[in-house]
Formats: C-alpha cells, structure tokens, sequence
C-alpha cells in the first residue's frame, strides 16, 4: 500500500490506533499495535536528508495530538483554556521522548533503541505521577480498565504491567515487520500475527485463570452510598451545608437498615465557605450526631470544602495561601469521618489537579505569575494536603480509604491507605464538571484498576455519578445512572491480605529507571569516543 510509505498517514495512524484502544468506547487489542506505524514512521523519515529531527517531532506529535484530543477533549466542558493546556502540554511531552528515541536509535542497534523506547515511556509514567504537573491519565495500563477479566495479574505488577505487556508487544511488531524479507504487506502481517497472537493471549488466559479461582474472603459491612445530583455551577456552591445535610440524610432513609454502619457521601458535599472551627457548632453536625443516635450502627465518611486560618509563621506551609500581611489562610478538600466517638476524624486530599487545587512549583511560578490557577474543573485555590495515607477508623475498629476523586488514578498512592491497614476502599468524587462525557466513565473504570492490585472492595459515591460498589476482582455489581438523585445500597467484604503490588509498589517503573540511565549513559559514552 502506497500509504504505508508516506509518515503523515503513518503517524496518524498511530494516534487513531491508541485513541480507539482507550476506554470506556475502544477496543484495547488495538493498543498492542498503535505505536508501530509511528515507529515505522520514524524509520521511513531517518532518510529524508535536512532536518530529520523537525520532522520526527511533527509526526510524532501528530500521534500524540490525535490521542490526547480524542480521548480527553471532555476538559473542554469545564475550561477550554484548560484542555487546550492539558492536550497541547501532554502531546509535546510525549513527542520529545519520542524524538529521545529518534536520537539514540541513530547510535545503537535497533533491539537496544527498543529497550530504550519501552524504560524512557515507563519512566516518564513513573514521573507523570509524582510532579507537579502530574496527569497520568494517559497511562497506557490504564487502556484496560473496562476488561478487569484480562489483567487481574495487576495485583502483582500494578498498571505499570500492562505498560510494559503494551510497550513489548509493539516493540516485537515493529522489529518483525522491519525483519521481514516480504516485500507485501499482507504477508508480513499473516507471518508475524500467530507469534503477536499468542504473546497477547498468554497473559489473558492466565488472567482469566486468577479471576475464576480467585475467592474473597472476611466479613461484610454494609454501605449506603449517597448520590445528591447537585449542579456544582449553579448549586453546590450556595447551598449552606445544613441544608446538604438534611437533603442526604432524608435520601438515606430510604434505603438504610439497622445493619447499615457506615453512610457514604461525595467529595466536597459540604461546600458552604466557612471555616472548619465552625463546623463544630454547626446544624449540620447536630442534624449527623442526631441521625446517628437513631442508627445506633451507623457511621459518616462525607466529603467537604473549608479552610481555616493560621497566624502563626512558624504553622506556614508551602500550601498555604497569604490572606494579607500576617495572616495565611489553608484551603481542604477535606473527608470527614463522624461516628459515636466525640473526636471527628479527618483527612485531607493529597494528590491535587493541576491548576485547580494547587499551583505548581509555586515557590517559584507564584512570585512571577501571581496566584494563577487554569480552571480544569473544581474550585479554584491552593489545597493543603497531608504527608500520611491515614484511613478512618469505625467503632468496631474497621478501617476504610477516604480517597477523594482524582486520587483514585494514582496505584502506589491508594496502596499506602492499605498498607495502613484499609478493609476497603471509599472514593468520594464530583463528576459533574464534564457532564455526560467520557470524563466520568473513564475515571469509574479507573477504580477498578485499584480494586484488583489492592484486592480491596470498593465503595465509591459521586455527586452525579456513577456511584458503584466494585468488587475484589475489579467487577462493576452494582452503580447508578448518571445524572440522578439515589441512594444505593449494597456490602463490601474486608480483606486484611496485602497483594504483591501493595508490599512493592511500582517496583516496574524504578527498574525502567535504572534500565533507562544505564543505556543513557552507555549512549553518551560510545557518542564521546566516536566523537574524539
């Protein structure tokens, strides 16, 4: 085919390959092959004369646009200004370490430069999820999120696994086509597709082998989740909390049982703008307090959105925001765990969107730029977070995850909650800024991701929705609908086991790193001695 020889339709190829893989509408066997065009791209371009470097970085950054567009345009919804920044800013970063490739396949033999390609991708993950600009949606062991039957190994390798399964078997296409001595492209394909086959399903099979020997065990809580249906552009923002509080627990008489212990509600649920001392004195803690000396089992994990003000310097974080000379003022996305015990247990969202709960490397963007936030959706500020994967702790001594939204799309980050002793896990979200997009869809099928590498039940409530109760092996049992006011009823099993990935974590991404400095420098040193 005449266009197989042109890198334009290559590369585009490519970007619609990885797009089409991604759920909750693709088809993820297409991951296993959306890299190959564009690496047969890159091979086509080598030999092109003048600014090849130019070239690989436009055709691969026509991949890379192409994905990130199609699969998260939905930012648009809450800010186009903050999906133009996301889908423009993560395409170049992917572009450059593809032009990394470029350079360095230039200098060693092709089956190392491979090895390159798959530790620097896993790598740059590995960095997505830890700076400040962190969004590692496009991670590509997310792609299988709605197929938990395929990759219940995850509780061994994390999503990184799947990374690694993707990054190989593309690697392998790649270097059997360039092998091949046909010179048509049907053949080559009927050739190497019985070895590309079996690479794929062998993990499969053993997937589906853990998935239907795998047994839970431990006992079971029963869990009402709340879901309210607040608009949060007209609503959320101006209704005071008392009268939040008096709509959610009027839903959970509904469904609520003398067995039910514990009520679940969504992330920032409580957004009237007050500070967190005055919760304390609030109709809305006497309206809990009350419900719970009526439910004598019952126990709260609600989201809310305050602040409270600091004085003293010496109490001043980097997360802290200056109210005016003297007086700083810190910001919560905050859950709130309230039960018989006088003391209310508290826990701060730690893993922030960029742009919208915190601004990043603000020691030094903040004196140039001001307190500049790009609205991605949500509430504008600064957040103070926590050091400590804290969980609550119930009357009976259960342990649950508080984990708030976007914190969900981070594997190490949920399993240090487990490593604290979590039976199960609550997410509390607020979907409602990307309407009914793919937005919300892709981030439920996220849970199921944690779900299988901690081995833990989870319980998740959205404002909106999609509220679902998810089990140990990833599967959806039951949810609502997007876009309505329910309460759902359903149970969680404990599990105190922890899984190969909890006790290790992403060990996959640190080995890349080390893989990836070593070829580097191995790179480097054969350029120097050919230089001089």
């Amino acid at each position: 085919m005449e266009l197989l020889k042109k890198p334009l339709f290559l590369s585009a190829l490519s970007g619609l390959l990885l797009a089409l893989s991604w759920p909750t509408y693709g088809f993820p066997l297409l991951i296993f092959f959306g890299f190959v065009p564009l690496l047969m791209a890159e091979t086509q371009l080598r030999g092109t004369g003048k600014k090849v470097k130019i070239k690989v970085l436009a055709n691969a950054y026509l991949t890379f646009l192409l994905w990130n567009l199609i699969t998260t345009w939905w930012l648009f919804y809450a800010s186009a200004v903050g999906m133009l920044f996301a889908v423009l800013v993560n395409s170049l970063l992917m572009s450059v370490l593809f032009l990394g490739y470029h350079v360095v396949s230039k200098r060693i033999e092709r089956q190392w430069a491979l090895l390159f390609l798959v530790a620097l991708w896993i790598s740059f993950e590995k960095f997505h999820l830890n700076w400040d600009f962190s969004w590692p949606w496009l991670n590509l062991g997310h792609v299988f999120a709605d197929f938990p039957q395929w990759i219940q190994w995850y509780e061994y390798t994390g999503t990184f696994g799947g990374s690694l399964w993707i990054l190989a078997i593309n690697a392998f296409v790649f270097t059997a086509i360039q092998n091949s001595k046909q010179e048509n492209f049907r053949a080559i394909i009927k050739s190497i597709l019985p070895k590309t086959a079996v690479f794929i399903a062998v993990p499969i099979v053993i997937s589906m082998w853990i998935y239907y020997t795998y047994e839970s065990t431990g006992k079971t809580k029963e869990v009402v989740l709340l879901q309210p249906n607040i608009d949060p552009y007209t609503e959320k923002y101006d209704t005071p909390n008392y009268l939040i509080t008096k709509g959610l627990l009027e839903q959970a008489d509904a469904v609520i049982t003398p067995q039910t212990e514990f009520l679940i509600a969504p992330e920032t649920v409580l957004a009237e703008s007050a500070p967190f001392d005055n919760f304390y004195y609030s109709p809305s803690l006497m309206m809990m307090k009350n419900y719970l000396r009526q439910h004598p089992k019952a126990e709260l994990l609600w989201g809310i959105d305050t602040y409270n003000f600091v004085f003293d310097p010496k109490n001043v974080t980097p997360s802290s925001n200056l109210y005016r000379p003297g007086m700083w003022v810190n910001f919560y996305n905050a859950a709130l765990f309230i039960n018989h015990d006088p003391a209310i247990q508290k826990y701060y969202k730690s893993k922030l969107v960029v742009g919208i709960e915190n601004l990043p490397y603000k020691s030094v963007l903040e004196p140039l730029l001001g307190n500049f936030m790009l609205d991605l959706g949500g509430t504008i500020s600064t957040k103070t977070i926590q050091k400590e994967r804290t969980p609550f702790t119930s009357d009976d001594g259960t342990k649950v995850a508080p984990i708030i939204c976007y914190e969900s799309v981070y594997g190490e980050y949920v399993s240090g909650f487990v490593k604290n002793g979590a039976g199960f896990l609550a997410i509390i979200t607020n979907d409602a800024w990307w309407d009914t997009t793919q937005g919300h869809k892709q981030h439920l099928t996220f849970a199921s991701l944690r779900a299988i590498e901690t081995r833990r039940d989870i319980a998740r409530s959205a404002n909106t929705g999609i509220s679902a109760f998810i089990n140990q092996k990833g599967d959806i049992t039951s949810r609502t609908k997007y876009g309505e006011k329910i309460a759902l009823h359903g149970t969680v099993q404990l599990n105190d086991q922890l899984t190969f990935y909890v006790k290790y974590g992403d060990y996959i991404a640190r080995i890349c790193n080390f893989i990836f400095l070593g070829l580097l420098l191995a790179v480097v040193v054969r350029f120097r001695k050919i230089k001089y």
